[in-house]
């Protein structure tokens, strides 16, 4: 039972919300301690959140889910769990994310309640709506940006907020040609019926330029230079070079891609990378 829980939690997929804890890091927050909790509150607010809108997805998923080779081993598609349990368990975190809300800026409720109401349309109808859904899948990455941003009152670089927008198309466009290649008869997600190869090819070219682009303007920026009293933010760019090619490595020539958090924590080269941006990026800004 408990294992059937955390997997329609998607406890492993809250990973994602470590996006909320950019702006700190990048603000020269991190050793504020007051600054540090409040944005863990939030993280921990976006993951109950983000949990109950998978709960709402699985439970209208539930036929095509049973249809993908994969997903139909996901609890509620299986029947290792029925419905009632799982809108109970959404309303229980529902209540709880609210106690946690009440603690945080009102603002930073805005940023979550537009972060659920997209994802919920999502659900759904826009993820049946080509380059809508790839859309709305960055949408929910720049939210958590602009959420760890507004729950501590901190300016963010415009760079950095592309930055983030062209990431998250990245992902998304490569999880789409991980589902397009795999798929049979596209039953399960009928939007793929609209894509190619050749398009989200496209799609993935573009955006993990703009990833590049933007960060690289990010690190060279006047202000940059002038908060981190530093030029050599400019060398982690390599980091950034090679995490975008080794998941393009992955996506296109292993087949993977699909299930993102799976790609960045199984594969031992782009662990390392993480590690290495993350240690460069802390001595540079702090050290």
């Amino acid at each position: 039972m408990i294992k059937n829980i955390i997997k329609l939690l998607r406890v492993s997929h809250w990973v994602k919300n470590s996006f909320v804890f950019v702006p700190m890091i990048f603000a020269k927050y991190l050793m504020e301690t007051g600054h540090l909790l409040t944005v863990t509150k939030a993280a921990i607010a976006f993951s109950l959140v983000s949990s109950v809108v998978y709960i709402v997805n699985d439970i209208i998923d539930i036929p095509r889910d049973r249809l993908h080779p994969v997903k139909r081993n996901r609890p509620l598609a299986s029947g290792a769990l029925s419905i009632s349990p799982a809108i109970m368990l959404a309303v229980v975190l529902g209540i709880v994310t609210t106690l946690v809300l009440v603690t945080l800026p009102w603002h930073f409720a805005i940023v979550l309640a537009g972060y659920v109401i997209i994802n919920l349309l999502y659900s759904l109808k826009l993820k049946q709506i080509v380059i809508v859904d790839i859309i709305c899948i960055s949408t929910g990455f720049m939210l958590r940006v602009i959420g760890g941003a507004v729950v501590i009152d901190v300016h963010i670089s415009k760079w950095l907020i592309l930055t983030t927008l062209f990431i998250s198309l990245f992902l998304a466009a490569m999880k789409r040609r991980s589902e397009l290649v795999k798929s049979v008869d596209n039953s399960t997600r009928k939007v793929l019926a609209d894509y190619s190869v050749g398009f989200i090819d496209q799609i993935t070219t573009i955006s993990a330029a703009g990833v590049i682009i933007c960060y690289a303007l990010y690190s060279v920026a006047d202000r940059t230079v002038e908060l981190f009293h530093s030029e050599n933010i400019v060398f982690t760019t390599i980091f950034v070079v090679f995490g975008i090619f080794r998941y393009m490595h992955l996506g296109v020539n292993k087949r993977e891609g699909e299930n993102t958090i799976e790609v960045l924590i199984r594969d031992i080269p782009m662990i390392i990378n993480i590690m290495m941006y993350i240690i460069a990026v802390v001595l540079i800004i702090y050290l």
